[in-house]
């Protein structure tokens, strides 16, 4: 047993140590939502979260509060109002919103201080500093709707929060604000993280919601055929945003999506919307390559995009090396020019860095991924993560359910990122007829 466990854990933990590399002395801003911390998830999220900061990340976590406000309003006997997908906080709803804040505040102060032996918290020493470090201003009036005291982000105390980061503290966020004249207003999680995170640059925004993310076909229901989409462009997200209504409700597409888009926009490279459901779902999503929920990335569209027919020249100059070394089938200019809708590029200043080509075959329900090249001077900078992602979201876009590679050299990196050797007899027939037996390509199957 034990050398079964060495066996998994050794390659598993060197896998994961890139990401810890790569993410330390980064900023995350994590929205936990009210919903989770009800359902008893809070002690194992700290747990993570003291995981996740022990490896050198700055945390800031802002909690929601809407079911513990609603549950205090109830045994009031008062209606919980919204309009516009936003509390209107009469002087009953603020005091409920302030007493399930100060309830919050002392679990979870509560969950991070605990310590015991034989868990993850054992010898883990973290600070919780929260404080008013936000600004707010009423909602006003919108549509004749008196929103009273609910509130907007108005200023973050960026310098506040930067101290307390650096000293190595967890800062904690309440949704709420203060005016310059003293007055408390009832602000929105999903407001305040995204103010808090596009204020401080952070790195990601991350929400932890009640939906599992955003599905490759939005408002169908759950099933094999319609799962996570794992990677949103940014340009995607905006596009699905706007064929969706104006989102009222936390489990509406557009909820947590409209949050991420604007943090996007506006400079945080990357936002999630992951289940707090799932046991482990952050530490899933930061760790591990596929990730579990829905990442909203910035990637410009002239960065990665699908090539035109100026792109020839460009995706000759780029493979041509690698044809040379026999690392790539020799491809003519017609040859490229017919297929060329069938490219995904990636440029970096009007320069072709990298590219990757898609060849469905829709009666076996799989995609050969071909010509995949990057640039040696862009190696190693993520590039052909990007590609291959794409190259997935076209297959699965077009009711693929798996893409393969046919390769001599590079097996070893399409290995580690989920792809699996099979004989050449797997191959589509259509495909098969074309392989060429004296070079003994390998051909790997990834399943999306």
């Amino acid at each position: 047993m034990s050398a079964v466990f060495n066996f998994t854990f050794v390659p598993w933990f060197r896998s994961v140590a890139p990401y810890i590399h790569k993410f330390r002395n980064q900023t995350f801003v994590i929205g936990l939502t009210g919903e989770g911390i009800a359902a008893g998830k809070l002690h194992s999220i700290a747990q993570d979260l003291a995981l996740i900061q022990a490896m050198g990340v700055k945390i800031v976590l802002v909690h929601g509060f809407r079911p513990q406000v609603n549950e205090q309003l109830a045994a009031k006997g008062h209606a919980a109002r919204y309009s516009h997908g936003i509390r209107i906080t009469d002087s009953v709803a603020l005091d409920c919103a302030q007493e399930a804040a100060g309830q919050l505040r002392y679990e979870i102060e509560a969950a991070f201080s605990q310590g015991l032996p034989n868990t993850p918290m054992a010898g883990a020493t973290v600070r919780v500093i929260s404080g008013n470090f936000l600004t707010a201003r009423p909602v006003g009036i919108m549509d004749g709707v008196d929103f009273q005291h609910s509130g907007l982000v108005r200023k973050v105390d960026v310098a506040g929060i930067q101290r307390t980061l650096d000293m190595g503290a967890l800062v904690l966020l309440s949704p709420f604000g203060f005016s310059p004249t003293g007055e408390a207003f009832n602000l929105s999680m999903e407001e305040v993280a995204t103010s808090v995170a596009i204020e401080l640059r952070a790195d990601k925004l991350i929400f932890l919601t009640e939906v599992p993310g955003i599905r490759m076909q939005p408002g169908e229901p759950e099933s094999e055929d319609n799962p996570i989409d794992t990677e949103l462009p940014l340009a995607a997200a905006q596009a699905l945003l706007a064929t969706l209504p104006v989102a009222q409700n936390p489990t509406d597409t557009g909820f947590y999506l409209q949050h991420c888009v604007k943090a996007c926009k506006a400079g945080v490279e990357r936002s999630h919307i992951l289940p707090f459901a799932v046991d482990g779902s952050l530490l899933l999503e930061v760790y591990v390559h596929d990730g579990i929920g829905t990442m909203v990335i910035d990637e410009k569209l002239e960065e990665l995009r699908e090539a035109t027919i100026d792109d020839v020249g460009g995706i000759l100059q780029l493979i041509e090396p690698f044809e040379k070394d026999g690392t790539l089938v020799k491809r003519d200019r017609t040859e490229i020019e017919r297929d060329i809708a069938a490219y995904t590029i990636i440029e970096h200043d009007g320069v072709i860095f990298g590219c990757a080509a898609l060849y469905p075959y829709p009666e076996a329900k799989t995609a050969e991924m071909a010509a995949v090249t990057v640039s040696p001077q862009s190696q190693g900078t993520g590039d052909g993560e990007k590609l291959l992602k794409r190259i997935e979201q076209r297959a699965r876009a077009a009711g693929l359910e798996s893409i393969f590679v046919l390769t001599t050299r590079t097996m070893h990196w399409f290995i580690k990122r989920g792809f699996q050797p099979v004989d050449p007899d797997w191959l589509p027939d259509a495909r098969k007829r074309k392989y060429n037996w004296d070079r003994k390509s390998q051909v790997l199957v990834k399943k999306l």
